[in-house]
């Protein structure tokens, strides 16, 4: 039985595209880059900051670390509350609490704004551990959040009790990378084939599907 789900943020519990490709997009006019693709601003949803940047930009350096600080000042200010949950995410964690499961958050995103996003929707009751990446750019990577999930939950022994669930290959990626299974709900920003291309161990297409999937698996 799979007793702890790890859940991605961005993409998977709530829509955060707004606030996101609203700050990215001035982030990257301050850089001299216009981009007004919205395909394109979606890319950044999801993976590390740093990586989508250099990825997509040839941003590196000081420069990446520039604007990579200048995004998040920027998403504090504006950014962290343009947000609205997934439909039929709640009621799938309210079922999955009500079946003795534990649930966690496994974000790149930074803790202190995932953080902010579930208090603000009362969503921080159904979690026994929200991780994200660290304010100094630490733990930016998925299968480093999702290690530190396992020593905050300091239970040993677990792997095969646990899944990954998130929208984007990298979720998938990082449970392979840690040893976990992983769930591909299509709700976010995946492009398509990338959960299969990844390799994800189930694929759901909502939240009605998760929670059959995890209440039975």
């Amino acid at each position: 039985m799979k007793n702890y789900i790890l859940f991605d943020m961005d993409g998977t519990l709530f829509d955060t595209s707004a606030g996101i490709t609203g700050c990215v997009r001035e982030v990257l006019a301050n850089e001299g880059i216009e981009e007004n693709d919205r395909n394109a601003l979606l890319r950044f949803i999801g993976p590390p900051l740093t990586e989508s940047f250099t990825k997509f930009y040839g941003i590196t350096g000081e420069r990446l670390q520039k604007i990579v600080r200048r995004f998040r000042a920027l998403y504090e200010e504006k950014g962290v509350y343009d947000c609205e949950p997934i439909p039929g995410a709640e009621e799938c964690l309210q079922s999955l609490i009500e079946a003795k499961k534990t649930l966690c958050v496994a974000t790149c995103k930074p803790e202190r704004f995932a953080e902010i996003i579930l208090k603000k929707f009362d969503f921080s009751r159904y979690f026994t551990v929200v991780c994200g990446s660290e304010e100094d750019m630490r733990r930016t990577r998925k299968e480093e959040v999702i290690a530190e999930v396992f020593t905050r939950l300091a239970r040993g022994g677990i792997g095969a009790q646990s899944v990954m669930v998130g929208d984007r290959e990298h979720d998938v990626l990082g449970a392979k990378l840690f040893g976990i299974q992983s769930v591909g709900i299509r709700v976010g920003f995946a492009e398509a084939g990338e959960l299969e291309k990844a390799g994800a161990d189930f694929i759901v297409n909502d939240f009605a599907e998760l929670k059959d999937l995890l209440l039975r698996i």
